[in-house]
């Protein structure tokens, strides 16, 4: 019995001391401000030691992993010397930090949670290669076509939202994209960003030989000629396809060039689908590829060892042989990469799949994160894009249109301590509104006038074929959110060609595409250019509105309209005879189309002149704003048009404003005239001192539909300092034509400014 006590004695001290040394060292870790870790192998092993009654040894092993423990998180807070990278305009500092690479990053699938948890428990020990703050990072990106034009923006304010570097986009492009993405990089004026284009038509040649039933088409081939399309002293690039959203700063993914090791040229995810394991469907037959595959979505690509390893050769010989068993590519240039692979296993290195999370049907997907601080990169690699089958797909979907309705303007962040070239264009601009007068009292309506405003031409696909005879004619207008409901009366009114600028924000600019796509009369028409202007400032930008959407007119003629307006039935094949009729080709020319207006929401449009002048004199119509602003349209002289049957001549007067067709190459309007008043009257008088005549067309009218005042016409009557400083815009407009025509200009000063 006595045995049996002194037994449970020492069992009873033992468990304390297995208690309570724990506790200890605890407490010890604690005081040094170290983080207590999860169990480590020495721990494990000393817990099987306790568990073999060899207290002794377990406690010798737990002192001697603490102090290794104090040892590296000492050496990791002490600061260590870094070696700098240095960029120049096509460079990609090679030089920068040099660290041994981490194999536990490679791979995918089932192991690739276990490896990533590796990672993070020895994060806090091992120190991680880093880009230099001013190092330039290298994107190529091949994108053609109108739709894809919209999605790259998506991309591009992802990867500008996390940025910390300077950025260098590479883009391959068609005519139309390169249009469409000029414009929008030039207009958007992001500080520390490089854009340069590349002509996907001198490419075609190139890989036009290889059959490809991707949805991509030829453009889908072009990644497969970046080593010879990049410039030659380029050394590594980071290749993205259009439809990828980051999630995080693309530093982190450039930095991974320091782990490329031996002859490893192509950084590429694992394949996340069945698609090349071959067991999709009965007889389904992919290319070769090395297990799952990779997919190409991301790319990361040392160039100037594929140049010496003649890449160019390599891809063309696999594809060759390839081709003659295949017939053609499923995945466009996916499939070649991969056979290459297939061949030279040596060439990839292997990225963590968190660098190209692929969201289409079916796919592996959910195995690549565990939390939303794991996703790196989100690849919408799915024909059915944001409608894809995936368990968290609403998570995924919120998160791009998050930057889909990102307000562009917010990315102009300067990178600050990182010099850049010389932006002329920004030079200039800065100067200008340096000069001006902050305490002025207009000082907002002077600087409206010089405001870029970040711009998207041709946001929808457009198609137009020029006539033949030359007499087309485009409608030219502008709106904002609140007069959509106008666009579709007016596609049925006027079957020509429509270039119509749209003053939206970036959500606004998502709204109008569901409202278009929604619609059957505007997705009919193809002839229509929708071209967005953004946001920005106070003012409505109404005359650069209507500069921008003439800048996009293809037609040697364009009707100057607005978006209130109903044309007569038939206007525009009106228009054209009245080209020829008028000899508009070889006389300068503006046809006044009288406009009228009805109080009527819902109005039997008149179907000729006679009906119109019917409900003329019924009081369902009026000329355009007789009871407000008479001097407006007077000078058409309604009155003669009602009996005229040909074409008449009438002379310029002040605040003349009508409607009319001109040349292409027509004035612009003055920016300096925002919102409401005289904005249209200035280009009057400006076509009036560059000579034109204005001729009344005798059996043309247009109709103003009723809709709620504007917000600036409000402004108008209600603050007495936007009256004060539109007649003072006025006056120096009027000084500015009189410096510029001369004595033919001197009627123009006698305006009455109080108009």
């Amino acid at each position: 019995m006595l045995g049996m006590c002194r037994g449970r004695r020492k069992f009873l001290a033992a468990s304390v001391v297995l208690l309570f040394i724990p506790a200890l060292t605890w407490i010890y870790l604690s005081s040094a401000n170290f983080t207590v870790k999860p169990l480590s192998l020495l721990e494990l092993q000393s817990s099987a030691l306790i568990g073999a009654a060899g207290e002794h040894q377990a406690l010798e092993l737990r002192e001697r992993d603490t102090e290794d423990r104090k040892h590296d998180q000492r050496r990791e807070i002490s600061p260590t010397p870094r070696v700098s990278t240095h960029s120049s305009h096509h460079s990609n500092g090679r030089h920068g930090n040099q660290l041994r690479p981490h194999s536990t990053e490679e791979g995918t699938g089932d192991s690739e949670a276990k490896k990533r948890n590796v990672i993070s428990n020895s994060s806090d020990c091992v120190r991680q290669p880093v880009v230099n703050k001013c190092e330039t990072i290298h994107i190529a990106i091949v994108c053609a076509g109108y739709n894809a034009s919209r999605d790259v923006v998506t991309l591009v304010k992802s990867v500008l939202f996390h940025r910390r570097n300077p950025l260098h986009f590479h883009i391959i492009t068609d005519s139309i994209a390169h249009k469409i993405l000029s414009d929008l990089f030039h207009t958007w004026m992001v500080p520390a960003i490089h854009v340069n284009f590349y002509d996907a038509d001198e490419l075609k040649s190139e890989v036009s030989w290889i059959p490809n039933k991707h949805y991509s088409g030829i453009h889908g081939l072009m990644k497969l000629v970046l080593t010879k399309t990049l410039p030659s002293d380029l050394q590594k690039v980071i290749v993205l396809d259009t439809d990828i959203t980051f999630a995080t700063d693309i530093a982190e993914l450039w930095v991974v060039f320091h782990k490329f090791k031996g002859q490893q040229v192509l950084g590429l995810v694992e394949n996340q689908s069945d698609w090349y394991l071959g067991n999709l469907w009965k007889n389904h037959r992919p290319w070769p590829a090395l297990g799952r595959g990779f997919n190409t979505g991301v790319i990361l690509l040392l160039l100037d060892r594929l140049r010496k390893l003649k890449w160019e050769q390599m891809w063309r010989l696999t594809a060759e042989r390839e081709l003659m068993s295949m017939l053609s590519t499923s995945l466009a240039d996916q499939d070649i990469f991969n056979a290459v692979i297939k061949q030279n296993p040596f060439l990839v290195h292997q990225l963590p799949c968190f660098w190209n999370v692929q969201l289409s049907d079916h796919t592996r997907s959910e195995k690549c994160y565990k939390d939303v601080s794991d996703l790196k990169v989100i690849h919408w690699n799915s024909p059915k894009k944001l409608h894809v089958k995936n368990k968290h797909v609403e998570f995924f979907r919120n998160l791009y249109l998050t930057f889909l309705e990102y307000d562009g303007n917010l990315l102009r962040r300067e990178l600050f301590g990182c010099p850049s070239e010389t932006d002329h264009n920004s030079e200039n601009l800065q100067k200008t509104l340096s000069e001006l007068d902050e305490d002025d009292p207009c000082y907002e309506f002077r600087r409206e006038r010089f405001t870029v405003h970040r711009t998207h031409v041709y946001f929808l696909h457009y198609e137009y074929e020029p006539s033949a005879d030359n007499t087309d004619v485009t409608l030219v207008a502008q709106l904002s959110m609140d007069r959509l409901q106008m666009l579709e009366a007016i596609c049925k009114h006027w079957e020509g060609p429509i270039s119509l600028a749209l003053y939206l924000s970036d959500a606004e600019a998502q709204q109008f595409l569901r409202y278009a796509q929604g619609s059957e009369v505007l997705m009919s028409r193809s002839n229509v250019g929708y071209h967005i202007v953004y946001k920005e400032g106070q003012f409505y930008p109404v005359n650069l509105l209507r500069n921008v959407a003439m800048g996009q007119v293809n037609t040697p003629y364009m009707f100057l309209s607005d978006i209130d307006f109903l044309p007569m039935y038939g206007l525009y094949e009106y228009l054209r005879k009245s080209v020829v009729q008028l000899d508009m080709a070889n006389t300068k020319k503006a046809l006044v189309v009288p406009a009228f207006e009805t109080l009527r929401y819902r109005l039997s449009y008149p179907k000729s002149k006679a009906e119109l002048l019917t409900q003329l004199d019924m009081g369902t119509l009026f000329t355009f704003r007789y009871h407000v602003w008479t001097k407006g349209h007077a000078p058409t002289d309604f009155a003669k048009w009602r009996t005229a049957t040909t074409a008449y001549r009438v002379q310029w007067e002040p605040d003349f404003e009508p409607y009319v067709m001109v040349r292409r190459e027509s004035p612009e309007y003055d920016r300096r005239f925002v919102g409401f008043g005289w904005n249209k009257v200035a280009h009057i008088m400006e076509l009036d001192a560059q000579e034109y005549e204005f001729v009344v067309l005798p059996n043309a009218y247009m109709i103003h539909m009723p809709h709620a005042p504007s917000f600036d016409i409000t402004k108008f009557r209600s603050n007495k300092q936007y009256r004060v400083c539109l007649k003072t815009l006025k006056e120096e407009f009027q000084q500015n034509m009189s410096r510029r025509y001369g004595f033919a200009a001197l009627k123009y000063m006698t305006v009455d400014n109080n108009s």
